[in-house]
């Protein structure tokens, strides 16, 4: 997001947003795995998996130079 903010390249803005979910994510599978283990996390963790990477796809498909 930082380069975004240099550059103003929106493919950044769209890649760091997609990152940011996917850090999310992992942060997600931590939780479910080691600290909640009896709490099913994976819907939670799918979503937002999705909803990453449409932002990414979103911003491949949709802007422009």
């Amino acid at each position: 997001m930082a380069s975004y903010a240099r550059t103003g390249h929106r493919l950044l803005f769209w890649s760091g947003l997609c990152f940011c979910g996917m850090t999310l994510n992992n942060l997600i599978l931590i939780l479910d795995k080691l600290v909640f283990p009896r709490i099913d996390l994976l819907t939670l963790r799918l979503v937002t998996a999705l909803i990453s990477v449409a932002l990414l796809l979103y911003g491949l498909i949709y802007e422009k130079e």
